[in-house]
């Protein structure tokens, strides 16, 4: 079969990969612990779920408009503006199936061939992915372990070119857990606002802070019209398979986006949409309790991780993965990843999943028990020691 020659430039995500070979490993009797992906390993709260019900039996069950409900789009902006101190309204807002369409679309949107979209790197795969699919090329913005893997602005200053189209925040941020500071996002909003340069932020890992403040770029005076902020319920809810996110963004591009959405998914379930109002408008204990998990986690996972042999790890300040310095083992962390989940029964990634400044590193998803995480580090110990 001939394909299209953009599909060679379209790449994946290396955890769904790590995840089915693990599969494979339990269907041949192997206990594996799974590090590997990140989904809460909780269940979606019940009085979500119930709302979603209520509104199938509502009749929500039909073509909603493009954008989204209007009161899911109004509720969704009320909550940004609430988290983030910014003035949206319903007309800035798009509800896509999941947050990556939103990426996919402000991509296809914004960037022709031939220009360039600034990546952080190591950064979400699909960042890179999108771009070089639609025939752009992807600037890597180096996140360094001596800034706590805080994009420098400085640095991303020297890689702006008459041809940046798009700048990619992500905060906190996956894989490595950090998060920009106020002072960072200000510095980065001086750099967008005086190139004109669009800034999609990433933060669906709003809510899962740990240590330190969380801040949007949105906030900054004079970057909502050059903010696509980009928001969701996999994390903060527990809802990965419900497929519902959000992002704000100027009227008229909000517009263009939701085009988009007509040529491709048509529009997004109408009743995940009211189980998203729900989840807002509904107690927050359950989900304030999944991040109080979290941390207590990421404290055990990063203190086990320490004591290994020829192993560093900083604390991250937020989402739910660490990323362990290796390069200490004298292993390639490829090879590392490989063997922690042949020899050792633990599905984790290498660093370079998420971008060749990965290198040397591995990514951990804190998703999981801590019973689990503690003989996870058993077992990678048991490997070194070996």
């Amino acid at each position: 079969m001939r394909l299209a020659e953009r599909m060679s430039r379209l790449g994946t995500e290396t955890a769904f990969e790590v995840l089915a070979r693990a599969g494979q490993l339990e269907a041949q009797g192997r206990d594996i612990i799974h590090l590997e992906i990140g989904q809460p390993d909780f269940q979606t709260p019940d009085y979500i779920i119930e709302a979603a019900y209520q509104a199938m039996k509502d009749g929500f069950t039909g073509y909603g408009p493009s954008a989204g409900l209007p009161q899911a789009r109004e509720r969704y902006a009320r909550y940004l503006n609430d988290t983030r101190g910014t003035d949206y309204d319903a007309s800035e807002i798009v509800i896509t199936p999941g947050a990556k369409p939103i990426l996919f679309f402000a991509i296809l949107a914004l960037v022709d061939e031939g220009d360039e979209v600034i990546c952080p790197n190591p950064g979400f795969p699909i960042y890179e992915s999108v771009t070089e699919f639609v025939g752009a090329t992807a600037v890597a913005a180096p996140l360094r372990e001596e800034r706590e893997f805080r994009l420098d602005p400085a640095e991303l200053a020297s890689l702006v070119t008459d041809r940046t189209r798009l700048i990619i925040l992500n905060s906190p941020h996956n894989p490595t857990g950090s998060m920009l500071a106020l002072e960072d996002l200000e510095a980065i909003a001086r750099i967008a606002m005086e190139n004109e340069i669009m800034v999609l932020s990433d933060e669906p890992y709003s809510k899962m802070v740990y240590d330190g403040e969380f801040h949007s770029i949105a906030e900054v005076d004079g970057m909502k019209d050059l903010t696509i902020l980009l928001e969701g319920f996999s994390k903060t809810y527990a809802m990965t398979g419900w497929r519902l996110g959000y992002a704000a963004m100027r009227a008229d591009l909000a517009e263009q986006i939701a085009k988009l959405q007509t040529n491709s998914n048509s529009c997004t379930a109408s009743f995940t949409q009211m189980a998203g109002i729900a989840a807002y408008d509904g107690p927050q204990d359950e989900s304030e309790a999944m991040m109080a998990a979290f941390k207590e986690r990421r404290d055990v996972m990063v203190a086990g991780l320490n004591e290994l042999p020829g192993v560093s790890c900083l604390s991250p300040a937020g989402a739910f993965y660490v990323f362990p310095n290796v390069t200490g083992t004298g292993i390639d962390s490829r090879e590392l990843a490989s063997r922690c989940l042949e020899e050792a029964g633990v599905a984790v990634l290498s660093g370079t999943a998420f971008g060749a400044y990965g290198d040397g590193y591995l990514r951990l998803s804190s998703a999981n028990s801590i019973e689990n995480i503690e003989a996870a580090i058993e077992r990678i110990g048991a490997l070194l020691e070996g």
